[in-house]
């Protein structure tokens, strides 16, 4: 019989099968939780990314890059044709027979226009279409990309270093009003290259799309630019004006090409231009100087040039192919979007005639050309020439090729070389023409006379001892010897006046490199200010107005004295200081 004492005597299960509750911590003792704090009052450290992030963003004529300050290359980069403009729900482009259909265009319509964000001419250029462009590109890039939320942050934007007034003004109106950007700070696009090329000057050569601009960077400053019409533009409509001679197609690899291309050619290229744009993306290639002389006609000096100085990639070629072997000319199949809708085949060195004729003019004389219609080679000579010698020694050295236009094949090599050859014809002399040949020859021909004539024998067998040939010293070249077996290796500089090309990363990683140094821009632009006087308040030189202003005998200004009268100290307090006077820099 079981009693309350045996029950109570019996020890429980955690008695027998012993637990885990010896190796718990003692419960806390009781004490006030900690609050979260806001991210307005809380310390810069707890939230340092979320307010100290910038944004990158680089708008070209037909592309925005954008991404986040530190990084090597931009998040995404979009375009503003017309598959990335058409609303949501419109599947249009994927019904049969959507790629060769025809859009009738308007009247004066240029190519490729509904691709282009803006254009230098404003006369017909909707500034209203450019901003809500701007606007919904840079909504897209924060929803998809970045996948941020639309709060303050701070931002540097790319621009090109020639842009009118009313389109910067619209392309800043825009991001101030529909996103919560404190300030702006501007960059150009060619100082951008030339910091990411990790040098503080440079000549930047930019390939785009209406024109090519060229500009010349000295320790991070625009010195000068020059620009030319001759870009990816004419080059697209070269590569479509050759596809439009292939009219007849017959077996085999025969081919005809017609001499004239009308005005229903085109109407043909700008209805394809998607087709003529990817083939000239894939397939347009530039020949090397030799190959150009060889095929084109060129003045007699200048092939004559060629032959006395080949260049390094010529030597090579010429070692690997002797010149009894013979290239043959691949024919390329190119699908045609012309009617008849058939495939074409042509040989692949006329794939390089476009970026001849549209970039370099080979076939036309140098004196046809205004000033905005100049070759690339011929405008980076004269814009050399402009500069003065200790900044055209520099820049000379340091030859930045890029832009859309530098991913053509051979282009780069090509630039380099017709250059170099511009330099050993003509020096730096700024004169040319017929008579300032005949001037060169016969001061070349006094210069060789002079070194023909016999120097008279002196009847003397004595030498004067000036004039002796210094005895070797056998203990000082040992000497030197050993320095040079000492010596540590190092990177030799380029010569100053050597022409040479360098890399770039590319205008948006050199924005990114000099953000992530929270280095101040010149050209920060407050949105309170802008948007009260819009451009009108920005004024010329910020250090002009700094020294206008008047200041008393210790060199302090006067309105700084009267602020340390006031409050006791130089520091202002906060509502009360007076915001710094903001400039356009080279965008004034």
């Amino acid at each position: 019989m079981t009693t309350a004492s045996s029950v109570l005597d019996r020890n429980p299960s955690s008695v027998i099968r012993p637990g885990l509750s010896h190796l718990q911590d003692d419960p806390p003792s009781p004490h006030t939780p900690r609050r979260g704090l806001s991210s307005t009052y809380s310390s810069p450290s707890a939230s340092y990314r979320n307010e100290e992030e910038t944004l990158i963003i680089e708008i070209g004529a037909r592309h925005l890059c954008a991404g986040f300050a530190g990084e090597n290359s931009p998040r995404c980069r979009l375009g503003f044709g017309p598959e990335e403009s058409r609303r949501e729900g419109d599947y249009r482009r994927w019904l049969p027979g959507f790629e060769h259909r025809r859009v009738r265009k308007r009247t004066g319509y240029e190519l490729g226009e509904d691709h282009e964000l803006w254009r230098m001419d404003l006369q017909e250029l909707d500034l209203g279409l450019v901003g809500d462009q701007i606007e919904r590109a840079v909504r897209e890039v924060y929803s998809k990309y970045l996948l941020l939320e639309l709060k303050s942050r701070r931002l540097n934007l790319l621009l090109p270093s020639i842009m009118p007034h009313p389109l910067l003004s619209t392309i800043l109106n825009t991001l101030f009003l529909h996103f919560h950007y404190p300030s702006i700070t501007l960059l150009p696009t060619p100082v951008g290259c030339v910091i990411a090329a990790g040098c503080r000057a440079g000549l930047v050569v930019d390939i785009g799309w209406n024109e090519t601009i060229i500009t010349a960077i000295y320790e991070y400053r625009e010195v000068h630019h020059n620009r030319t019409i001759r870009g990816m533009k004419l080059v697209t409509r070269e590569m479509g004006k050759m596809l439009c001679r292939l009219k007849r197609i017959s077996d085999g690899e025969s081919y005809r090409l017609d001499l004239d291309v009308d005005e229903t050619a085109n109407a043909m290229i700008n209805d394809s231009f998607e087709h003529c744009e990817e083939i000239t993306t894939r397939m347009a290639w530039c020949q090397s100087l030799e190959e150009a002389a060889r095929n084109s006609p060129v003045p007699q000096n200048l092939s004559s040039n060629l032959r006395r100085l080949p260049t390094i990639a010529e030597e090579q070629h010429d070692n690997a192919n002797p010149p009894d072997t013979v290239i043959e000319d691949p024919l390329m199949t190119i699908p045609s979007s012309f009617p008849p809708h058939r495939n074409v085949r042509i040989p692949f060195s006329h794939l390089a005639q476009p970026v001849e004729s549209a970039l370099f003019a080979t076939a036309s004389s140098t004196d046809e050309f205004d000033d905005h219609e100049k070759p690339l080679h011929i405008l980076i000579y004269k814009e050399l020439l402009l500069l003065s010698p200790d900044i055209r020694s520099v820049c000379l050295s340091r030859i930045i090729v890029t832009g859309g236009g530098s991913n053509i094949p051979g282009l780069k090599s090509r630039l380099l070389d017709q250059l170099s050859l511009l330099i050993r014809d003509r020096g730096w002399d700024p004169v040319v023409g017929k008579a300032a040949d005949e001037r060169r020859r016969r001061l070349k021909e006094i210069s060789t006379n002079q070194q023909k004539q016999p120097t008279p024998q002196s009847t003397t067998t004595s030498t004067v001892a000036a004039l002796a040939p210094q005895v070797p010293d056998p203990i000082e070249e040992k000497l030197r010897g050993q320095q040079r077996k000492e010596a540590k290796p190092s990177v030799i500089a380029p010569s100053a006046g050597t022409v040479r090309g360098i890399e770039t990363l590319g205008a948006w990683a050199g924005g990114s490199l000099l953000a992530a140094l929270k280095v101040k821009g010149t050209v920060d632009i407050d949105k309170d200010s802008f948007l009260q006087h819009g451009l009108a308040g920005a004024r010329r030189d910020a250090e002009q107005h700094q020294q206008q202003q008047p200041t008393t005998s210790v060199g302090v200004p006067q309105q700084q004295q009267q602020r340390q009268s006031h409050h006791g100290s130089l520091i202002p307090r906060a509502g009360v200081a007076e915001k710094p006077a903001w400039t356009l820099g080279g965008w004034a």
